[in-house]
């Protein structure tokens, strides 16, 4: 049974710019694509983050949040919105940026992308930190007992008794396995020390029913 990984800034007064030195012309902002605006689809998953240039040819350098980025691979349409301190996804139907993808691999432990409009480096490097969003829908079809991350958050877990033991808030990466952090629904929002931390293994993982909403295990609540 596998899982596939599907992430406060204070944001002060911008910069002013230092004026012209004598007999030096003053410096000019970077002006950014003019990528079609669109209005955001249905489901958006947040996959990656924009690090920066890669090379002068205008490739960007993507920071992915999955050890297994299939999600950017499975289409050539990436929306794209600006750096936030909000994890909330652009509501359907609000306006993000169309990315057309040329060409992305990966590159020593990131991906690298040529995406339209996009052609030099300093248009590359203006778009740090921005956001890539890609639809649920388009995911790659996971394999047999393999799961998204974005698929388990949110369900409820019971054992075999019929107790409901709380929601599934979490997932941590723990070595060769994933781990379920699931917070009774009584406790208050936020971390708290009632946390069940359940090993996303056969062992203690009955079945998943995603479309149910649900998680079925062999666990006890004094575990």
């Amino acid at each position: 049974m596998a899982t596939r990984a599907a992430a406060a800034k204070t944001r002060g007064a911008p910069p002013q710019s230092a004026p012209a030195e004598a007999g030096r012309p003053a410096p000019v902002a970077t002006r950014l694509p003019a990528f079609d605006a669109v209005p955001a689809p249905d489901g958006l998953i947040e996959v990656a983050r924009v690090l920066g240039a890669w090379g002068v040819q205008g490739w960007i350098k993507l920071l992915p949040h999955s050890a297994d980025p299939q999600a950017l691979f499975s289409t050539k349409r990436w929306y794209l919105s600006t750096p936030s301190t909000s994890d909330d996804p652009p509501a359907p139907g609000a306006t993000v940026q169309l990315l057309k993808v040329r060409q992305a691999r990966e590159h020593s432990g990131s991906i690298v992308a040529q995406v339209d409009l996009v052609t030099d480096r300093d248009q590359a490097q203006a778009l740090k930190g921005w956001r890539i969003w890609v639809p649920r829908s388009s995911f790659p079809t996971p394999q047999a007992d393999e799961y998204y991350w974005v698929d388990l958050i949110g369900l409820a877990v019971r054992n075999r008794q019929g107790v409901e033991l709380g929601r599934v808030v979490e997932l941590l990466p723990t070595g060769p396995q994933t781990t379920l952090v699931v917070r009774p629904t009584s406790a208050a929002p936020g971390p708290s020390a009632a946390d069940v931390l359940i090993p996303f293994v056969s062992v203690y993982v009955d079945a998943v029913h995603v479309a149910q909403g649900h998680i079925d295990v062999d666990w006890t609540v004094d575990e």
